[in-house]
C-alpha cells in the first residue's frame, strides 16, 4: 500500500498502515454487518487486520476523525467505497458504541 502521508492523529501510524477507508470498512464488518466484505478486496487484509486488533483504543477517536476527513482523499481508496458511504458507515458504528 502506498500512502502519501501519515495521519497526524493519536495512533496515526497504525491508521496509516490500515488506511482510513479500510479501517472503517473492517470495523463495519466486525460491528454492524458481517456480510460487508469490501475490506477484503486488498491483498494485505490479514496484515491490516492484525493492526486493527492491536489498535482498539483508538477506534472511537478515529471514527470521529473520519467524519471530518477530506472526501477527495477518502475517495482514493481501492475498496470501491465512496466517501459518503465511508462516513455513513463510521456514523453507524459510532451509534453502536
Amino acid at each position: 500500500m502506498r500512502e502519501d502521508h501519515e495521519y497526524r492523529l493519536d495512533g496515526g501510524s497504525e491508521l496509516t498502515t490500515m488506511g482510513a477507508a479500510w479501517f472503517v470498512s473492517y470495523c463495519y464488518y466486525k460491528m454492524v454487518d458481517s456480510t460487508h466484505t469490501n475490506w477484503n478486496k486488498v491483498s494485505t487484509a490479514s496484515n491490516r487486520a492484525s493492526v486493527f486488533v492491536r489498535s482498539q483504543r483508538y477506534y472511537k477517536y478515529w471514527l470521529t476523525e473520519v467524519l471530518n476527513m477530506s472526501d477527495a482523499k477518502l475517495n482514493t481508496n481501492s475498496l470501491g467505497l465512496r466517501s459518503v458511504q465511508i462516513k455513513k458507515m463510521a456514523s453507524e458504528i459510532l451509534a453502536k458504541m
